[in-house]
Order: C-alpha cells, then sequence, then structure tokens
C-alpha cells in the first residue's frame, strides 16, 4: 500500500462528489484505512491520519474512535504531533469524558516546557476543556506562568485562569495578588484578559473588591486613553477598542456597587462616555449600553441617571429592532427608580407598540403597563386598546389582562371602568383570562347607580353581534339581573331605548339556538330566561315553554338546569319570586385567590369576624387515590377527603386556626416507610380544641450515595377517615441525608377509628423511575383515640 491520502486530498475527493451516498462511501473508506494505521501503530502518518478525522468530525461523522490517537499524539515531543494532538483533544473530547484525565500529565509537562509556543498548546487545551479536577491539579502552573515574561505565554494564562475561578471558585484567592499587578500591565492583549480577570475574581470573592478599589485611578486614567486616542489595530467601525472599554466599564460597574465614593469619582468620566461615544454604530452603542448599565446599577447621581434614561430612549428611536429591545429591557428596569425619567419617553415606548416584531411588542407591553398612572389611565387605554385591536394573537390575552388590572387599579370613575372593560371584550374577543367575566359580573354588580345604563348597552352590543362569547355572557347575566330597567327605560346617562318583553327574550332565544354559543353561555342564558319570569309580567308562559323545551337538550348541564327549572314552576311556584331575587353584592374576591384557588374561610363570633384562607390541595388527584385502597379488607370505599374537610370547615369553624394553638401531647414518631435509602418519618401534633383533628408532618430524607429527583409522596385513607396533603417543600433529596422533603397530611378522623393509611412513593434515583407503595397500620393509639 502506498502512503494514506493527505488532508486536502481527502477534502478534494469529497468535494468531487455528486451525492450523499457517494461521500458516504468516501468518508467509510477513508475511515477504513485510519482504523486500519491506528491498529499498526503507525507513528508515521498518525498526524494525519487524526487531522483528516478531524475533517470529517467537522462534517458531522463519527470520529469518537480517534480520540486515544490524540492522546498519543500529545504525548509527542514533535511540535506537529503535539499541535494536531490538542486540537484534536479540544474538539473530540469534553469534560464528562473520562479519557480527558488522561492528558493531564501531559498538559504538567508541557506547561513547565522551555518552548513558550508549547506552553500555549497546553493553555488552550486547559482552558478549552478543563474539568475541575484538572483545574485543581493544574493551577499553580498556571499561577506560575502568569509571572513570566513572555506576552504570548501571558495572556493564555490570564484567560486560563479566568476558566480555572469559574470552574472552581474555591482557588480564586490564589490568583488576586498576580491579577493586582497584571493590570499595571502595557500590552494591550494582557490588560484585557487581567481586566476579564479582575472582574470575576470580584464577582466570585466579593472580599476581594476593597483591594482592587485601589486601583480605580489606573483603571480610570486607562479608559480615558482609549477614548482619547485611536489604534486603527483595535478600533471598529471609529470606535476605538469597543471590547476593552466594555470590559473595563464591567470592572467599574463591579467596584462601584454600593460604594458612593467610587461612584463620585468616576461620574464625570461616565458622563464624558455617554456623550462623546459615536451612536451611529453597534459597537458605539454598546460602549454606552455598558455605559448606562454601569450609571444604573451603582449608586450614581440623578442627573447621571437621567442622561442613561436619555440614552435608552434615543435606542428606542433606532431602526435596528435588536437596539430597541434593549432600551427597552433597561427601561423597564429604571421604571421603578427613576419613574418620572422614564416617564417623559412614554410617547416613543407608545410607538413601539405599532412596531411589527413581537419581541418588541411584548416589551413595550409590559413597560406601558408599568407606565400607567391616575393621570395619564385615559390616554394610555386609548393606546392599549387600539394596540389589542391588531395585536399578534399571543399577545392579546396578556393586553386584556393588564387592562384589566390597570382599569380596576386607577379608574377614574365606575362608568369609565365598566365601559373600558366592556370595550376590551368586544375588542378581544376569546383572549381574555377564564375570569374575566366574573370579575365584570361582580364590577357591575357593586355599581347600582349604573344599573340602567349597563343592562341597555349590553343588550345593544348582544342584540348587534354575539360573536363575543365572555360579552354575552356577561350580558345574559345583567338582562336575567336588571331586564325589568331595560323594559321601563330607567337609564339617566343616555336616551333610553323602547324595548319589550318580547325583544328581549328574542335575543335570549336566539342565543341559546346558536351554533357559535359556548355550553357556559347557553347555560348564562338559560338562567337569565328563567329569572326574567320573576322580572316581566306578560311573558310567563313563553318562557316557562321555552324551558322546557331544553329539558330533553343533549347537553347535560343544559338538560338539569332545565329540569330543576320546571320543577320550580310545577312544584315550588310559590316560592320562585323568592329563590330567583337578585342577587346580593358579592364580597370582593383578589386576583391571586381567583387564580390560585383560594378561598375564604369566614369565622364569625358576636364581635368580630375573622377570615383565613384555606388549606390548598397541591395534587389534583392526591386524595381521589387512583384506587389505593382497593386491595384493604374494609368494605368501606376510599375518599377524597378535600371536599368533606372544606365542608366540616364551613360547619364548624376554621380548622386552620386551631393548628395555632399549643398541643397537649404528641405521640411518638414513626417510620412509615425505609428502602432503597428513602426514609419517612412521622411527627404527630393533635391541637387540643380538635380532638378529631390529626396534623401529620412528614419528613423524607435520602441516605443513598445519588440524589434523587421529582419525589412525590401520596396518601390513602378509608372514607370515614378524611385526608387532606398540603405542597410538599421540594421535590429533590440531596444524597448521604444532605437534605430533606417535609410534607403536612391533616387527618379528620370524627369517629375515632383506628386509623389505616396507605402511601404511594415514585421518585427518581440514577436515572430510574421508582414507584412503591406501602401500607401503615402501627400509628400510635395516641393519633386516633
Amino acid at each position: 500500500m502506498g502512503p494514506p491520502l493527505r488532508l486536502h486530498e481527502l477534502i478534494r475527493a469529497i468535494r468531487s462528489v455528486k451525492t450523499q451516498n457517494e461521500e458516504r462511501e468516501v468518508i467509510q473508506r477513508e475511515c477504513a484505512e485510519i482504523r486500519s494505521s491506528f491498529r499498526d501503530e503507525d507513528s508515521v502518518y498518525r498526524g494525519r491520519s487524526v487531522a483528516k478525522l478531524l475533517y470529517m468530525h467537522m462534517l458531522g461523522y463519527p470520529a469518537h474512535f480517534g480520540q486515544m490517537e490524540c492522546l498519543k499524539l500529545i504525548a509527542s515531543p514533535r511540535f506537529t504531533d503535539k499541535r494536531i494532538g490538542y486540537l484534536g483533544a479540544m474538539m473530540l473530547l469534553d469534560e464528562r469524558q473520562d479519557a480527558h484525565l488522561l492528558i493531564t500529565n501531559s498538559m504538567k509537562r508541557d506547561l513547565e516546557h522551555s518552548s513558550a509556543v508549547v506552553q500555549g498548546l497546553a493553555l488552550c487545551t486547559l482552558a478549552c476543556l478543563g474539568s475541575v479536577e484538572m483545574c485543581r491539579d493544574l493551577a499553580g502552573e498556571v499561577e506560575h506562568l502568569l509571572q513570566t515574561s513572555n506576552g504570548h505565554v501571558k495572556k493564555k494564562a490570564v484567560l486560563c485562569a479566568v476558566h480555572i475561578i469559574r470552574k472552581v471558585p474555591d482557588l480564586v484567592e490564589m490568583f488576586i495578588p498576580t491579577s493586582e499587578m497584571l493590570l499595571s500591565e502595557k500590552r494591550h492583549g494582557v490588560f484585557y484578559g487581567a481586566v476579564l480577570l479582575a472582574t470575576e475574581i470580584c464577582q466570585r470573592h466579593p472580599a476581594a473588591i476593597k483591594g482592587f478599589r485601589k486601583i480605580l485611578p489606573l483603571l480610570l486614567q486607562k479608559l480615558r486613553q482609549v477614548m482619547s486616542g485611536y489604534s486603527p489595530e483595535h478600533a471598529v467601525s471609529g470606535v476605538t477598542d469597543p471590547f476593552l472599554q466594555v470590559r473595563i466599564l464591567r470592572l467599574l460597574r463591579v467596584l462601584g456597587h454600593n460604594d458612593e465614593s467610587v461612584c463620585d469619582t468616576m461620574s464625570d468620566l461616565l458622563a464624558q462616555v455617554s456623550t462623546c461615544t459615536e451612536t451611529q454604530t453597534n459597537a458605539g452603542n454598546a460602549v454606552l449600553y455598558e455605559t448606562v448599565l454601569t450609571i444604573v446599577e451603582t449608586k450614581s447621581a440623578s442627573g447621571l441617571r437621567v442622561l442613561a434614561v436619555n440614552i435608552l430612549g434615543r435606542f428606542l428611536l433606532s431602526n435596528d429592532k435588536n437596539i430597541r429591545f434593549v432600551a427597552l429591557t433597561s427601561l423597564q428596569r429604571l421604571v421603578q427608580s427613576d419613574h418620572a425619567a422614564v416617564q417623559r419617553h412614554r410617547g416613543t415606548i407608545v410607538e413601539c407598540l405599532r412596531q411589527t416584531d413581537t419581541s418588541v411588542n411584548r416589551k413595550a407591553l409590559d413597560l406601558c403597563f408599568a407606565l400607567v398612572n391616575e393621570t395619564n389611565i385615559r390616554v394610555m387605554m386609548k393606546e392599549l386598546q387600539r394596540f389589542l385591536q391588531c395585536c399578534s394573537p399571543e399577545l392579546k390575552e396578556q393586553c386584556t389582562s393588564g387592562i384589566f388590572l390597570c382599569a380596576e387599579k386607577f379608574s377614574p370613575s365606575k362608568r369609565w371602568h365598566i365601559d373600558t372593560i366592556m370595550e376590551t371584550l368586544v375588542t378581544a374577543g376569546e383572549s381574555v383570562r377564564d375570569d374575566a367575566v366574573s370579575h365584570l359580573i361582580q364590577l357591575i354588580s357593586g355599581s347600582s347607580e349604573l344599573y340602567g345604563y349597563i343592562v341597555q348597552r349590553l343588550y345593544k352590543a348582544v342584540r348587534r353581534d354575539i360573536v363575543q362569547q365572555p360579552l354575552v355572557q356577561v350580558a345574559a347575566w345583567c338582562i336575567g339581573e336588571y331586564g325589568d330597567l331595560l323594559i321601563i327605560g330607567a337609564c339617566d346617562e343616555e336616551e333610553a331605548i323602547q324595548v319589550t318583553e318580547d325583544d328581549v327574550l328574542d335575543v335570549l332565544e336566539g342565543v341559546l339556538q346558536s351554533h357559535i354559543s359556548l355550553p357556559s353561555t347557553r347555560a348564562y342564558t338559560l338562567t337569565a330566561i328563567m329569572k326574567l319570569s320573576t322580572r316581566f309580567n306578560n311573558a310567563v308562559n313563553r318562557i316557562r315553554r321555552v324551558v322546557s323545551i331544553y329539558g330533553c337538550c343533549h347537553d347535560v348541564e343544559l338538560q338539569q338546569r332545565a329540569v330543576e327549572y320546571n320543577a320550580l314552576f310545577k312544584k315550588y311556584d310559590h316560592m320562585r319570586t323568592a329563590i330567583l331575587e337578585k342577587m346580593p353584592l358579592a364580597e370582593k374576591s383578589t386576583l391571586a385567590e381567583t387564580e390560585t384557588g383560594i378561598g375564604e374561610v369566614k369565622e364569625k363570633s358576636n364581635s368580630e369576624s375573622k377570615s383565613t384562607p384555606s388549606v390548598t390541595q397541591p395534587f389534583s388527584h392526591v386524595t381521589d387515590l387512583l384506587g389505593l385502597l382497593e386491595e384493604s379488607t374494609d368494605s368501606t370505599p376510599v375518599t377524597s377527603g378535600i371536599s368533606s374537610i372544606n365542608q366540616n370547615v364551613s360547619n364548624g369553624g376554621s380548622l386552620l386556626d386551631l393548628l395555632d394553638e399549643t398541643p397537649n401531647s404528641a405521640p411518638l414518631p414513626l417510620v412509615a416507610y425505609n428502602n432503597n435509602g428513602v426514609q419517612v418519618q412521622f411527627s404527630f401534633m393533635r391541637p387540643p380544641s380538635s380532638p378529631a383533628l390529626l396534623v401529620i408532618n412528614s419528613c423524607a430524607t435520602n441516605s443513598s450515595s445519588s440524589d434523587i429527583s421529582d419525589f412525590q409522596l401520596q396518601a390513602a385513607v378509608p372514607k370515614n377517615v378524611q385526608i387532606q396533603l398540603q405542597a410538599p417543600s421540594g421535590s429533590s433529596l440531596p444524597g448521604f441525608g444532605g437534605g430533606s422533603v417535609t410534607q403536612s397530611i391533616r387527618i379528620l378522623n370524627p369517629q375515632k377509628v383506628p386509623l389505616r393509611m396507605r402511601l404511594r412513593l415514585s421518585f427518581t434515583h440514577n436515572g430510574n423511575l421508582v414507584q412503591e407503595m406501602c401500607e401503615v397500620n402501627s400509628f400510635p393509639t395516641e393519633t386516633w383515640k
């Protein structure tokens, strides 16, 4: 056989093929020859073979079988072999593979080599793939090379030291004295690396910031020199050395954090950078952006902060979408501390809502909501509703939610508030939160002086169009409650319209019969028609016929309502007026309660009313228990304890208040589960004022050598015992007992039957999903007697 192909010959052969199959044939043939040469221990052409293998790796073909050959090349005394070997190691190895540890000794020798080029190869490889173990072993050699006189080696050693600090923060103190010395370097590359190293040290080791503040005048002087001078070698788009300017500004930001004296010292220079930097190029904008961040994150003077906001305002006028996005993000961070300065750019921010880029629209929308206050609420709502008409579908729900919140917080009047919500519902259509209808109904029910105006306006909206289902639901509720005001024309805010009882019923029947009406909308409408039987005088028979029609509807919910309403007409007609009277004003619930489903338990006494939030159930089917007790000898089925406990709370007072009392005595802890290194221990507490209530605090620990994730505990009890699980403290169990997951389980046992419980545990251990069940029958008698 002749000598193997050279790299450029292989490249030419691959480029000359016509199809993908032909390329694969060339690659497979060459890989076979490379494997053969590796088996023959051909040291002459090993470097050539690895170079070709790296090219194949770049094309996406497997090249892992060349890893050991890279190690052999690194150990070779020839520089050409070392160069290919180190390049192959950086491309084919990473710290997740154990093979990379085998080159530690070779790198240690090369770091002590007399040739600066060989030292540079070793430093580049260590900075690229150095693991925690390698960094610990070679940190001393890197620290020694930081003091060499060779600028080429020192520059690479500085960047390697940055990698070591990021990997092993414990070694940061080793590099503090050298880094302070390196900041006085004249060579550009070394000084750039020294600034980066100093920044990393200050971020990882805040105690070192005080020492670096001593060289603040040197950093300011260097930044002035960079700004005033011009170096074609380092200039980018007419801006002198923007990369170094950015690095120095980041270091100044770290040094000036929470230190007014440092901020005062560098304020003049920051103002100079802000006013003298070119703004027509990306390089200049990058320097200005870092200057703004430095001003914002330090205790700079108010005038300087206003200057920073003005710079961001200029960014908003840029044609570059990326710059506008950066400006909006930065202004959002400033809106709380410098609200007045940001408010001056409100017009430009609103203009960003008209951009075609969705990400810019989202950021501008968030910022607009943050700028809304009592003085500009009317103007901002008009702009936001104009944006709602043309925004992308994924932003409609965010926009409507923000409009609802701002209108509730800053509305100048109830009528304006209600008009705004109704206009938003018309514009947004289905893109509203599920709780929007209930919130608007609650708002309307609290505006008794506007009932006539509201019901007339909603009636006209529904008569015109029923496409917007949330609005139709609100209209149906209002017409059902206040339809009598519509008939008598009790509207003082605008000219009253002439409407008959049949006109109202025609509209509502149209909603019932429309194919676009949702089941919930039909339910609202049928209930409204039924309520009108007590508001209208001449349409009771028609209402009775409509209700009876839906007694055999395919929609079960609608059928049940119709059957019950028919029963009111037939059997309980004497009670119909009292049952269907107008709804009383409901107590206002917060948005957080609506979102999380947290209710309030009212415990009334003679002189005061006390409310406490009820316990939430974190798992959707925890107490449904998936048949965990089906195999039990007890014939009583498993029950979901959450509804029973809530019913008991409503009848007998708050259970949660009882938990604040000190128990008389606590039974001994019980180990409920112990397997696979996982132990679950129960401790017990019984409030003295509620003998039927038992609080079990479970504590899960992991004594194995590997961590456990996705830990979940479920519990089941018989039907005559009620159970409620609270949210666990976490889902991860560190190994060697390094942490725990706690969870509270509340048991209500009014009949004082012996307590039994079946547990289901699921967790991920060593990448495998583990699911186990166990039954606990050895509860202390104090827990149930």
